[in-house]
């Protein structure tokens, strides 16, 4: 009996034949970057001052994969999708409030409402440290479901930014005064599914103090994902212009030796030189030699007390 080994091949997209998707693990750096200084600002430490961003990577959604629920944020740039595993939610719920998501908070602050926290919350509790929570133990909230919105809002303009940032400037959206940040904020849409085979970034958080880790995830759709691509294109053509800026012959370097004269003389007349003689020489038009090879004749003249070669002409 005899058995066939069934080799997996991996299957090359058309659509993405010359486009950068080499480069993708670059703007996944930048955007960690990003993503961890946004969580170190005033305004969002309060909600990711626990947490740490760990990885940063892009992938394709498969069709059978399910990440919980899909909220949506449009924009003039495009649409991101945006989910978040409940448990890394409930952590930041724990660690504004104290609460551990396992009931309402009961008052909030007025800048926190504004801000579309619980407008009932009283008092602000942090605790020192927010680990990750089983989210099985927990129902779900009014609190919870606008937090996922706000952190949405929060992250989706990172990545947005860091898209932008990247672009040509002749590919950036004009500012018109005022109304251009209003124009580009992202505002929640009728979020669901994002289809099988659209660009996933997933972005690993971890809790500081318990190291417990977590996830969420941004669905770019083809506008922006083409935006991404574009932005890294513009940075391998650069690299290309900045390597082939001069021709070969002007970046290539080779020693040149010129031999100013010449003058055969006998073995005996070598051996009876003594010091102080003087063997005269004229001087015409000098060799110009590369490795022992004569190349050009060139006339020898005098500037500024150094001798110079000039008015070069092939050898024959």
């Amino acid at each position: 009996m005899t058995t066939t080994k069934q080799t997996q091949h991996q299957v090359l997209d058309p659509c993405l034949l010359g486009r950068p998707v080499h480069l993708l693990h670059i703007f996944a750096a930048q955007l960690r970057d990003d993503l961890a200084q946004s969580m170190r600002l005033n305004m969002n430490r309060r909600y990711w001052g626990g947490f740490r961003v760990d990885d940063v990577a892009f992938s394709r959604l498969e069709g059978s994969e399910t990440r919980g629920r899909w909220l949506s944020f449009a924009a003039p740039a495009g649409q991101i999708a945006f989910s978040m595993e409940r448990k890394v939610l409930l952590s930041v719920l724990n660690y504004r409030y104290g609460s551990g998501g396992k009931s309402e908070p009961k008052s909030v602050p007025k800048a926190d409402a504004a801000a579309g926290d619980h407008p009932e919350v009283k008092a602000e509790v942090k605790p020192e440290a927010a680990a990750l929570v089983d989210e099985s133990t927990v129902r779900v909230t009014a609190t919870e479901e606008r937090l996922a919105v706000v952190l949405g809002q929060q992250l989706c303009g990172t990545l947005a930014g860091r898209i932008e940032l990247n672009l040509p400037a002749s590919d950036k959206p004009a500012a018109d005064g005022e109304g251009a940040a209003a124009d580009t904020e992202f505002k929640p849409a009728p979020g669901s599914q994002p289809p099988k085979g659209t660009w996933v970034i997933t972005v690993t958080v971890a809790d500081v103090a318990s190291g417990a880790s977590g996830r969420y995830w941004f669905a770019l759709d083809k506008l922006l994902m083409a935006s991404v691509l574009r932005g890294l294109l513009r940075d391998r053509d650069t690299g290309k212009k900045i390597k082939s800026a001069a021709p070969l012959a002007q970046r290539l370097q080779v020693g040149l030796v010129g031999r100013l004269a010449s003058k055969e003389v006998s073995l005996g007349s070598l051996y009876d030189l003594q010091v102080g003689d003087v063997i005269p020489i004229s001087l015409s038009r000098a060799d110009v030699l590369l490795e022992e090879s004569r190349l050009f004749t060139a006339a020898v003249t005098e500037h500024k007390g150094k001798l110079c070669l000039t008015s070069f002409e092939d050898a024959e």
